[in-house]
């Protein structure tokens, strides 16, 4: 087994191949995220234990093989298992390490799209209440900004245009976008210290360590909610009051207006009137 490459900051190790080890570097160089290095790394690694066979020598009976015996995962592990699997392939083929793509007779299966679940007024009001410092500012980040645990992570303060009230997110895929900033965020936000925004200037938190940190104080808090569910509020309050399902796709940084299709699920006003109109 190889050591994690230095800049995935533990993204584990993979096979001992040099195929392999070539994909990690090209992840490294290009800026992946780490959370995303973790994943492909896992997936990569299950299928060389399951195979025993060097990644450039994989057959379509291996890998479908592979595919089988997974069968009993749930439908979005197996969805997301196949997407990393298939992104390596693509960039076998695209670098001439490969000539084909074993995987190409495999399925994705379908994964049935959930509502959100957003954190509550009252939640929210109690995490402000119990939590200060770090935690307090990525708790808002999340919750009135709408970022990723990656993305408050990662935030620093000359993203932060005071005066225009926008947020310069750097998202997934290395793509940037503005985020509105209002008087109640700024003010959590304060004092300007220069350098990261939630550790007020010090030590930057990787994504995986303000994950767990907040996600734990969220719950010694008494509130059953994680980070994301931040975000889902965000999303479902943004589009509740605006209907507007391109923009706040935009303001979320979805790569789809799909993805945001469950937010107008959720705030759809129609669903009220009905509720109102059968009640009669």
């Amino acid at each position: 087994m190889i050591p994690a490459l230095p800049h995935t900051h533990g993204a584990g190790a993979a096979p001992d191949d040099p195929l392999a080890v070539a994909w990690l570097e090209h992840m490294d160089r290009q800026g992946t995220a780490v959370n995303t290095i973790r994943a492909r790394v896992r997936v990569l690694r299950s299928l060389a234990a399951s195979t025993g066979r060097p990644l450039a020598d994989l057959t379509r009976e291996d890998c479908e093989a592979w595919w089988d015996s997974r069968a009993h995962l749930a439908p979005a592990t197996r969805s997301n298992d196949l997407a990393c699997l298939r992104a390596f392939f693509k960039w076998a083929a695209r670098w001439e390490h490969r000539a084909d793509d074993p995987t190409n007779r495999l399925d994705a299966p379908k994964v049935p799209q959930g509502l959100p679940h957003p954190v509550s007024r009252a939640d929210l009001q109690t995490l402000l209440t119990e939590l200060d410092g770090d935690l307090r500012r990525a708790v808002c980040l999340g919750a009135y900004a709408g970022l990723r645990v990656a993305e408050a992570a990662a935030l620093r303060w000359e993203a932060i245009d005071t005066e225009a009230r926008r947020i310069t997110v750097l998202g997934k895929g290395q793509k940037t976008r503005a985020v509105g900033l209002s008087p109640l965020l700024l003010d959590q936000l304060l004092p300007a210290t220069g350098g990261n925004v939630v550790t007020a200037g010090g030590d930057t938190y990787t994504a995986a360590n303000l994950q767990r940190k907040v996600n734990r104080a969220i719950r010694a808090a008494g509130v059953e909610e994680t980070f994301h569910g931040l975000r889902h509020r965000f999303g479902t309050l943004a589009y509740a009051s605006t209907g507007d399902l391109l923009g706040v796709s935009r303001a979320m940084g979805h790569a789809s207006v799909t993805t945001t299709a469950i937010y107008a699920a959720t705030g759809d006003e129609v669903l009220d009137r009905i509720a109102v109109a059968v009640a009669r």
